[in-house]
């Protein structure tokens, strides 16, 4: 009995042992380190633009908001909102029957200053000179015989054969007799002193007047009738026919909407690269189809108020697609950066430091973090200012949380993550 006790008491002890044993050896194996499967690009030396990118607004190429220069009710309309126009086209009429009644009447007075400008140009002048020369020698005339007759009569009022009544009379007939010799006489020097120029200038100064007050009339009645100043499309046309039109208030608004410019307010510091002539690409926020265009200004002087510089981008508009006051996306080509150190965009993650990095693929197929410096970009590249040189195998997917020292094994692009741990 006690043998085989102990014959089946010593397997008994020996099992706690074994797996004490087992245990201890499976604790002192390490586990295996596993091995991420990744994507990778090689960093390359190449070119890349210099982007600017902003929202902005659009603005016709031209516009005009068109105020009539008189108030007068609106007698019709030649055109309605959506019609396309001509530069110079008539677009309405005013009430306009007391301006025609004033232009007629200053029509008739510079025909008459005009006429009398040719009656003093051609004779008038002589003929006053000849009949002031006539008159005044017919009232020398008529002088000299007044005081040859005072002079008679005083010999015979003295000799006693004549009354001095009628000595009297003979003095009054001559003082008579001087004073039309001295009229005559002083508008005969006026003529001589005026002369036939002054005459003449005279008539052509009021020639001059009264073409100036036809001119204002005429124009007067010129601004009853409204016309275009540019080629374009009408968008607004604020009264109706038989409503007062006022002076200086918009009646029509014309837009030129051949081309559109996106008005876009940029911070000082991206616009240190911009110039006129540009190369530009203008999307609408609709979705619509983008469009070329160029950089037209971009204004010298800072906005006060928002410290930001205005650039303009034009485009053509054919179809007239695009509307005024629409939205839009603008991207700026504003230079070429050559001999870029780039990689793809992807490969870019944030550092626990705050800025940027990338994870890089050595020989040994370890993963290392690297912090980057970033400068342009583009949609399918970056540029890499510092932290990565020409040849480096930088994850592009698979990076993100992935620790510093990492075992990595780089999988072609169409792999999924799914078919790399299946191999």
């Amino acid at each position: 009995m006690r043998t085989i006790f102990q014959r089946c008491l010593v397997p008994m002890l020996l099992i706690p042992v074994i797996a004490c044993s087992s245990a201890c050896s499976s604790k002192d194996e390490k586990e295996p380190e596993p091995i991420v499967p990744v994507q990778v690009a090689a960093a390359t030396e190449g070119s890349i633009r210099i982007l600017v990118t902003a929202d902005a607004v659009l603005y016709p190429h031209d516009q005009a908001s068109i105020m009539p220069k008189v108030s007068a009710p609106v007698r019709r309309f030649l055109v309605n909102r959506g019609d396309h126009v001509k530069q110079g086209q008539l677009l309405a009429v005013l009430e306009n029957s007391d301006l025609a009644a004033a232009a007629a009447e200053s029509k008739g007075q510079l025909g008459q200053a005009e006429s009398n400008l040719r009656v003093t140009a051609t004779g008038t002048v002589p003929e006053e000179m000849q009949k002031a020369q006539a008159d005044t020698e017919a009232a020398k005339a008529s002088l000299d015989a007044a005081q040859k007759l005072v002079e008679s009569r005083q010999q015979l009022l003295a000799q006693g054969a004549l009354p001095r009544k009628q000595v009297d009379e003979a003095q009054v007939a001559y003082a008579q007799a001087k004073s039309l010799s001295d009229t005559t006489q002083q508008h005969l020097r006026s003529l001589q002193n005026v002369g036939r120029e002054e005459m003449v200038k005279v008539a052509e100064a009021q020639v001059q007047a009264a073409r100036g007050h036809y001119d204002a009339a005429a124009a007067q009645l010129t601004y009853s009738e409204i016309t275009s100043p540019i080629t374009g499309v009408i968008t607004d046309r604020s009264v109706y026919p038989g409503e007062m039109a006022n002076a200086g208030a918009p009646l029509l608004t014309v837009m030129d909407m051949s081309s559109v410019v996106a008005h876009i307010n940029l911070p000082q510091e991206q616009t240190k690269n911009l110039k006129v002539g540009n190369e530009a690409t203008i999307v609408p926020s609709d979705g619509g189809e983008p469009v070329s265009g160029k950089v037209t200004v971009v204004s010298p002087a800072v906005d006060p108020n928002s410290t930001t510089v205005q650039v303009w981008v034009q485009a053509a508009n054919p179809g007239e697609r695009l509307r005024a006051g629409s939205a839009v996306h603008v991207t700026i080509v504003a230079g070429t950066i050559k001999n870029a150190m780039l990689i793809p965009p992807e490969a870019v993650l944030p550092s626990a430091e705050g800025g940027m990095q990338v994870m890089v693929v050595d020989a040994k197929a370890v993963a290392h973090a690297k912090p980057i410096e970033v400068g342009a970009r583009e949609a399918d590249k970056v540029q890499v200012l510092t932290g990565v040189a020409a040849g480096d195998q930088v994850i592009t997917v698979g990076g993100l949380g992935l620790d510093d020292g990492a075992k990595v094994r780089p999988v072609d692009k169409g792999d999924t993550a799914d078919k790399a741990k299946d191999k």
